[in-house]
């Protein structure tokens, strides 16, 4: 309305106001009239014209003046400007620009789709311009939805059930478009709302064939002769042409090959015998094409049932053996027994029970038809004795009430058990009557268990043993290969008397005990031979050097000795020594061939080793004869 407050402004004068006019500010509007107006004292800027239209102009600058001297000439002045917009309210209903709209909708067009849009305008802005889209009851509104597109405003036309050119061609209904936010302060102008016509033709398209049903069921006997027809089904070109159709069956497995379809008539046969207890029902699909296109194909499931032919004979359920004591009564029911067939058992159907013809004279075992599909096995004489007769067997007659009627015989076998007075079973075999009471199949396995770990604890006690004496032979503290060892450290010549103990060579017992190498495994067992000169000086304190003579030829004959001396003194040997090699590897077997006289010539530092081999050569008789 005119009048409504928008801004109050206000200017400031450095003057001091008590002097004269000189502060006294006066405003005034400069532009922006005749749509709004100030108060010359207060500054306060309102409405001048009523109903402004924000469609027509939204934005508005408004120059206000303020002067000094009371707004008298000679006053000074200044300005601002004032940015004034006007909001919206909904004060305009959406409208159709057209009132009918056209639509062409294929009928091959899949439910939910959108097939088209219509728009209302709606001058207002934001919410208030916000819009809903309704169809109006009528012809062919119920095969189409209309929601609106929130970011267009427009409403989106959508299909809810199938589309068929050869049912209908063309589909007319009306559309409402309304605000969704109402001002109240507007209800006089009018609804705010719209109504366009909306009209959609079917467009033809090539179709594939249509069966008549969406699933076909049907039933066959078992066993009916191959190429019997049991059903058909039908399919149709529902198009303008009214092409001819094919029929076909799907193959997907080897169920499919039990029936037969004719191409043209579409009729349903057997290809083979069909046996219910083997499979009651058969499920497959079958395609229709048209011939004058064979890609557009249709497909329908078809259930075939088979239907049950009575021709096998009830049988006993397990069990077919049962018990009866010793001490067992005249008419005690020892067993009850019930009937199954393989056939498909139909409503009310019954079983009866009976003796066979040739067991009804037996004065043992009787059966008694409760004439609920169960019978009794009763005994008919007092006691029975294992030992005179263990098994019986018992035919039983049973036959159904089907038709035809199929009957069988079979035998129940009958073991005779001693039990106690209570008529609990303690032993069923004649065996028994001999056997002590046996332990139970847990006893025995625990038995066997405690068998195996003392076998395996007295083994790995031996094989610790056997180790352990082992370990005790090569680690004793007399091998006197101690010696030896030391042996190979090569010393300081002939004037070094510190490099070994040379008691040790006087130790009559390293002498006396002469015993095979122990870190090696001999070739031929052969003793070293024992002279004379070796015991002379073992037990008289000989001279040195016939002891290491003796102990040299015990070494040169003995085959188990590894001459370690040459491997690991002589290993790098020189060449061009005129004194060859001293390694005993190449030792003669006997000192006989040997000649030493050549150690004299290699000067003094040899002069103690030539001594020595020179005197052992004038040991020999056959060199001083």
């Amino acid at each position: 309305p005119a009048g409504a407050y928008v801004l109050q402004v206000k200017a400031t004068d450095a003057d001091d106001p008590t002097y004269g006019n000189s502060a006294r500010v006066v405003y005034s509007i400069l532009q922006g009239q005749p749509y709004f107006s100030i108060d010359p004292k207060t500054g306060v800027i309102r409405t001048a014209l009523p109903n402004m239209d924000r469609e027509v102009k939204e934005q508005y600058q408004v120059l206000i003046q303020a002067k000094d001297m009371g707004g008298q000439l000679g006053g000074l002045a200044g300005t601002t400007t004032v940015n004034v917009t006007l909001t919206d309210v909904n004060d305009n209903p959406p409208r159709f620009p057209k009132s009918i709209f056209h639509l062409k909708v294929p009928e091959s067009s899949q439910v939910g789709s959108a097939v088209g849009r219509i728009r209302a305008v709606d001058p207002d802005f934001g919410k208030n311009a916000e819009i809903e889209y309704n169809i109006v009851p009528g012809d062919g509104g119920n095969l189409f939805d209309i929601t609106t597109d929130q970011h267009t405003q427009e409403g989106v036309l959508r299909l809810k059930k199938p589309l068929d050119f050869e049912t209908k061609k063309a589909y007319t209904f009306k559309v409402e478009a309304s605000n969704l936010h109402l001002d109240h302060r507007f209800h006089s102008v009018g609804p705010f709302k719209d109504t366009a016509t909306v009209k959609i033709n079917v467009l033809d398209m090539e179709e594939p064939p249509v069966f008549s049903k969406p699933l076909y069921t049907m039933e066959v006997y078992e066993d009916t002769p191959v190429g019997t027809i049991i059903g058909a089904v039908t399919a149709q070109d529902l198009d303008a042409g009214s092409s001819s159709v094919r029929y076909f069956i799907d193959w997907k497995n080897d169920v499919d090959t039990f029936f037969t379809i004719d191409a043209t008539e579409g009729t349903i046969a057997t290809s083979e015998l069909l046996d219910r207890e083997s499979t009651a029902q058969y499920n497959f699909s079958i395609i229709a094409s048209k011939v004058s296109n064979p890609l557009l194909t249709s497909r329908v499931n078809v259930v075939i049932n088979v239907l049950d032919v009575n021709e096998f004979p009830p049988e006993i359920s397990v069990p077919y053996e049962t018990s009866v004591c010793e001490n067992a009564k005249a008419g005690q029911v020892i067993q009850t027994v019930t009937a199954a067939d393989r056939d498909l058992a139909p409503a009310g159907q019954r079983f009866s029970f009976r003796l066979s013809p040739e067991a009804s004279n037996k004065p043992n075992f009787t059966v008694h038809d409760y004439r609920n599909n169960t019978a009794g096995i009763e005994t008919r004489r007092n006691g029975y004795s294992r030992r005179q007769q263990e098994l019986y067997f018992l035919p039983v007659v049973i036959e159904d009430s089907s038709y035809p009627v199929q009957s069988s015989t079979n035998t129940m076998t009958i073991r005779v058990c001693r039990c106690d007075s209570d008529g609990t079973i303690l032993s069923c075999n004649v065996e028994a009557i001999f056997l002590p009471v046996g332990l139970s199949t847990g006893a025995l396995v625990a038995i066997l268990l405690c068998i195996v770990i003392l076998l395996v604890i007295v083994v790995l006690y031996v094989a610790l043993r056997r180790q352990k004496k082992k370990d005790t032979l090569m680690t004793s503290k007399e091998d006197i290969r101690d010696n030896v060892i030391h042996y190979d450290d090569e010393g300081g010549g002939e004037e070094d008397t510190q490099a070994f103990d040379i008691g040790a060579l006087r130790n009559p017992k390293a002498m006396e005990d002469n015993k095979l190498r122990r870190d090696i495994k001999p070739e031929a067992l052969r003793f070293p031979r024992r002279r004379a000169a070796a015991a002379a000086a073992a037990e008289g304190g000989a001279d040195i050097k016939d002891f290491i003579h003796q102990r040299l030829q015990e070494n040169d004959g003995d085959p188990t000795a590894p001459p370690y001396d040459s491997l690991a003194t002589y290993a790098y040997e020189g060449t061009g020594s005129v004194a060859e090699s001293l390694s005993s590897i190449d030792s003669l077997a006997t000192e006989a061939d040997q000649d030493y006289d050549y150690l004299s010539e290699w000067g003094p530092r040899f002069k103690m080793l030539a001594e020595m081999f020179g005197e052992e050569e004038s040991y020999h008789p056959e060199k001083v004869t």
